[in-house]
């Protein structure tokens, strides 16, 4: 693994096709931003064959090219796919962002790919290794997912390759150190004059064989004398290791009792352990040399791909029912079987429309068939649910801007699709006579309101239809339509994750919004017993308005909503009108009586009124209920009610402190902490829902992008009356 063969063929000019699952490896880079990830994929690229020196393909874009917002931006925001050939496998490389905010497009990376290569700069030390990382590793670790680690950046002055391996232990293998060790050791050529050395090869700790990059081209040969007790040390530590995870027990009493283990064994043995994710190895990667075309580490992380992590068909495909929710038996990734494929990505292209980016568990996928496509239930988010045909467009492999033709998609594979107008991102496409529905993936809540209105009336027409494709493409961003505040709201991940999105908007489908104030739901009740009189008489030519009532109004506990009671006797208030009474004081107590919000948690009894044989009517005794609602308010306390949300973090125990301080200074309740596994903390609060619009910001510099957090609607409370003052008077105006 790594120290097989110096070439390879590779793929320029073509798409990679794969005929059997076993011949496709997709694997998922994971790193926080700027630890090389997007580079290495371009390296491999190279190396494999796919691209030029210059990092180009066919049409001179770069392979990793598609999304503007990325050059503008100089990060990546959305997930990516180049597949390349290497030994007669077909690997599809994903490359996803390292920025928090776009943590659902790494989650669609995590469901596509059957390994992952966590990438880690060694220019940043132990700090790159950061605590949202960490978490990416918890969650792959919890499903079994094998996991290598690569090692980048170390041209770079400070970049320490032993001190970085032994952060990767701590980091990653705190159930076993000894599971996080590296396949390579660096060769350093001569100290610059700044005392640094520069990388020009790898030595091989199980080949003990030295592959020098510093011509241009990866040459073999054997190490040096005072490379030997080097090599020696951590090489037995890397045996020792192996030997350790393998199912052959035998071969730890072999090792200690003197016996040479062969290289094949080993080889076998790693392989075999970095399959079923309990092995990890560590590997390097540095730039090639001006005008080479491999770069320094990439065969054997091409070799590592192919030889150690596991084909699809080692991959469990997720559960699958029918569309009403029916179990059906479990997939095996078998060309032959049913189709199941899943939408992992959708993205718009201006010259060909929606493209889908594909994972198919089972059966085969072709051009110009009739699928089924079935929803993904988040239409708490803004995504319909599906549950309807639709005809596959061509098929294609992505190179760039570029989309090569595929006369098909075998299960284990990805690919993109053209022309499915309805399918979303998580929906599941199958056999149109056999419908699946596969279980959905972990999604993050978004959490950080954008409230938007069109610029102009040309935006206004065209901006359902650009918000219906936005949030299509992404399933982390949920789109809100609230009655209650009469905005239209977008929810998003973050301030990065809600730029993006505007930016998409504007550029991508011609839609110019404005932000505006972020409103939180609020409430009126009464504070105390009131009464009050409406008296609606007026006379003109023809019949007159004639209606009075009298009413009390008391408070009643949260949650009661508006309560309406008859106490007439005598029938002053004729009984035909009495519905009349009561539609006039629910109309008034949905428009406010204090600051122009719902009243709620108030019960209403109409005790009197008088009626005119003429001139009462249906009309006029709604006018008046809705006066003798206003007159009681204006004798009465109005409490401003303000939504509280039940807020849970989990926080890494040395930022609890932070974490509690700042909830109270938000006006919060600390009700609870519990521990949780990890070295982390969950801490329950309830918090006004006014008070965290920003929280997902907040919280993410607060503890250094490790935190989570969650929130609930609970109930509406009273708000201060200092606050509550400043309201109404912003909602009276200046000049009232």
């Amino acid at each position: 693994m790594g120290d097989k063969a110096n070439a390879h063929p590779g793929a320029a000019g073509r798409a990679a096709t794969a005929d059997h699952p076993a011949s496709v490896r997709n694997v998922v880079l994971v790193g926080h931003s700027g630890s090389g990830k997007t580079t290495l994929m371009e390296a491999l690229a190279l190396t494999a064959g796919a691209v030029n020196r210059a990092g180009r393909v066919e049409d001179g874009t770069s392979v990793s090219d598609y999304d503007d917002i990325e050059h503008r931006q100089q990060r990546s925001v959305q997930l990516s796919l180049v597949p390349v050939e290497w030994g007669g496998y077909k690997i599809n490389v994903l490359d996803t962002p390292g920025y928090a905010d776009f943590v659902g497009e790494l989650r669609a990376g995590l469901r596509a790919a059957d390994a992952a290569l966590f990438v880690v700069s060694a220019a940043e030390g132990a700090e790159g290794i950061g605590g949202a990382t960490r978490m990416v590793w918890e969650e792959c670790a919890a499903v079994g997912m094998p996991r290598a680690i690569v090692i980048t950046h170390l041209e770079t002055a400070r970049s320490d390759f032993a001190e970085m391996t032994r952060s990767c232990a701590e980091a990653f293998g705190a159930d076993d150190p000894d599971a996080v060790l590296p396949l390579y050791l660096p060769l350093y050529g001569e100290q610059g004059p700044d005392g640094h050395a520069p990388v020009t090869g790898l030595i091989g700790l199980l080949s003990q064989r030295v592959f020098d990059y510093a011509s241009g081209e990866r040459k073999e040969s054997e190490p040096g004398p005072d490379q030997l007790p080097v090599i020696q040390e951590a090489r037995n530590k890397l045996i020792e290791g192996i030997i350790a995870e393998s199912e052959d027990e035998s071969l730890m009493d072999r090792y200690l009792g003197g016996a040479d283990i062969d290289y094949e064994t080993l080889v076998q043995d790693l392989e075999h352990a970095v399959a079923r994710g309990i092995f990890h190895p560590v590997l390097a990667a540095a730039p090639a040399a001006e005008g080479a075309r491999q770069g320094i580490g990439t065969v054997e992380l091409l070799d590592l791909i192919t030889g150690g992590f596991p084909t699809p068909l080692e991959h469990p495909a997720p559960a699958v029912t029918t569309p009403a929710g029916k179990p059906r038996p479990a997939l095996t990734c078998d060309p032959q079987g049913p189709l199941a494929a899943e939408v992992v990505k959708t993205a718009s292209d201006p010259y060909v429309g929606r493209i889908s980016l594909v994972r198919v568990f089972s059966g085969t996928l072709r051009p110009d068939e009739t699928v089924h496509v079935s929803g993904h239930g988040l239409a708490d988010r803004g995504h319909e649910d599906h549950d309807v045909d639709e005809r596959v467009g061509a098929l294609s492999s992505p190179f760039g801007k570029q989309q090569r033709t595929l006369s098909q998609c075998i299960a284990g594979d990805l690919a993109c699709v053209a022309k499915l107008s309805r399918a979303e991102t998580g929906d599941t496409l199958s056999a149109k006579d056999d419908p699946l529905l596969m279980e959905p993936w972990d999604m993050p809540d978004p959490l950080l309101p954008l409230a938007i209105q069109a610029h102009s009336k040309a935006d206004e027409d065209k901006l359902s239809q650009g918000l219906s494709r936005l949030v299509a493409e992404d399933p982390t961003m949920r789109l809100e339509q609230n009655q209650n505040t009469h905005q239209v709201v977008l929810w998003c991940l973050g301030e990065a994750h809600a730029d993006v999105a505007l930016e998409r908007l504007r550029n991508r489908y011609g839609v110019q919004v404005d932000l505006v104030p972020h409103k939180v739901s609020l409430r009126e009740t009464f504070a105390s017993r009131s009464t009050g009189r409406g008296r609606h008489v007026k006379q003109s030519g023809g019949h007159g308005q004639f209606a009075i009532c009298e009413i009390e109004v008391e408070p009643l506990p949260g949650g009661s909503g508006i309560e309406f009671v008859d106490k007439v006797v005598g029938g002053a208030v004729p009984r035909q009108f009495i519905p009349s009474v009561e539609k006039g004081v629910r109309a008034q107590a949905a428009k406010g009586v204090a600051a122009g919000y719902p009243l709620i948690d108030v019960r209403v009894t109409l005790l009197d009124g008088k009626a005119h044989s003429v001139d009462s009517s249906d009309a006029a005794f709604q006018t008046a209920g809705a006066l003798a609602l206003r007159e009681a308010a204006g004798d009465a306390t109005i409490h401003l009610l303000e939504p509280v949300a039940e807020v849970q973090v989990l926080v890494a125990d040395e930022h609890v402190g932070s974490v509690m301080s700042d909830l109270s200074g938000r006006r919060g309740r600390v009700v609870g902490t519990e521990q949780a596994p990890g070295g982390r903390t969950v801490v329950r609060a309830e918090v006004p829902e006014i008070e965290i619009g920003r929280y997902a910001v907040d919280l993410r510099s607060l503890s250094q992008g490790t935190a989570r957090f969650s929130r609930n609607y609970a109930r509406h409370e009273p708000m201060p009356p200092q606050l509550s003052q400043k309201i109404r008077e912003q909602a009276q105006g200046p000049h009232s």
